[in-house]
């Protein structure tokens, strides 16, 4: 609190406390019907009551300063945040770029390579699974360069809830409802 608006709050306290007395004066003079006595009372409240109103007029002052500082440092807070902000956002920036560098530098992590010996298992698997009527690796091409892809021209394959091939249905023929 700004030295101005404590020197005129208290001020204007005071003054106003200071009133009543002046005022208990007049009401007895009304009562005994001296007059003088009554002016006299009522020079002494309005000298009370300019003060009063001359010390609201400092704390008006002083909360206009308290305001304008409590809003300086309120934009340089706004600003020192903006700030860390930005350099924060430079700092994502430059970690994110970094991640990318090393992304590009590193093989594909999803990448699936076969090994030689893995290749002739699975065709001696498959060729042990399609004599006993369908295979689990429909679909895989073996010959590629050590990557499993799957083809594209493939008719769609159905699997049963033990996880191997259905044949191939009629699917116009067969209606399946479940309640």
């Amino acid at each position: 609190m700004h030295t101005k608006t404590m020197e005129g709050l208290i001020g204007a306290r005071t003054n106003m406390e200071l009133l009543n007395t002046p005022f208990r004066v007049f009401k007895e003079a009304r009562l005994k019907g001296d007059t003088a006595k009554m002016e006299q009372a009522m020079g002494y409240m309005k000298e009370c009551e300019e003060d009063a109103y001359e010390y609201k007029e400092v704390a008006d002052e002083g909360m206009k300063k308290d305001a304008e500082e409590t809003r300086k440092i309120a934009e340089e807070q706004r600003e020192e945040m903006i700030k860390n902000r930005r350099e924060d956002r430079v700092e994502q920036q430059k970690k994110l770029e970094e991640a990318r560098e090393e992304k590009q530098d590193h093989k594909p992590v999803d990448a699936v390579e076969i090994s030689e010996d893995g290749k002739v298992l699975l065709k001696e698997n498959t060729s042990a699974g399609d004599a006993a009527g369908g295979t689990e690796t429909e679909g895989v091409d073996l010959d590629t360069d050590a990557h499993a892809r799957p083809k594209a021209d493939l008719e769609p394959v159905f699997y049963s809830s033990a996880g191997t091939v259905e044949p191939k249905e009629d699917t116009g023929t067969k209606v399946s409802a479940s309640v």
